[in-house]
């Protein structure tokens, strides 16, 4: 009976491991979605940088996140600050992956009540170079809350722009 016990098991055993796993899919959004080392700018409706972060809000860099909705949907995107470290901020924005642009006019900011258009937004592939000297993707995009006391006085927007995160020490 010992050895029929132990022939069942070894035969469960071998068949259960020998079961293929099916490979997880990514998100339908994955191309887009990333972790960014960012600064922030001022600028004028032409795009004129007329002030940088250390002349700014002195902030530095800081993280923002782009990832998937909850519906994993494929013209729609969120934007966070992580840290709330420029303006505390996450806005639902559309996209379009056949050219990896983004944006959205009045999008509600879901951190606090108010509302921001996130303009020009755009993911460059192998566009950038980390601190290390290895290629990296950019992010850049403009942003405007309407809350923002400071727009129309020091700047029109702000501009966002920085690097994928790579989680390698020499790059941060």
């Amino acid at each position: 009976m010992k050895k029929l016990v132990y022939a069942l098991v070894a035969l469960a055993t071998l068949t259960l491991a020998s079961c293929e796993k099916e490979p997880i899919g990514g998100t339908e959004t994955e191309q887009v979605a990333g972790q960014w080392y960012v600064e922030c700018l001022g600028i004028d409706n032409d795009g004129t940088i007329l002030f940088e972060d250390a002349d700014l809000f002195g902030i530095g860099k800081f993280w923002v996140i782009t990832f998937n909705t909850a519906s994993n949907d494929v013209d729609s995107i969120f934007v966070q600050d992580v840290f709330g470290a420029l303006w505390d901020f996450k806005v639902k924005v559309s996209v379009d992956q056949s050219d990896h642009t983004f944006g959205i006019t009045g999008g509600d900011n879901l951190q606090y009540p108010c509302k921001a258009d996130i303009t020009n937004g755009k993911i460059l592939f192998d566009a950038a170079k980390t601190p290390s000297g290895q290629p990296a993707d950019s992010i850049v995009f403009d942003i405007l809350f309407d809350d923002d006391s400071y727009a129309g006085v020091y700047y029109d927007r702000l501009r966002i722009t920085g690097i994928r995160y790579t989680g390698l020490a020499a790059d941060d």
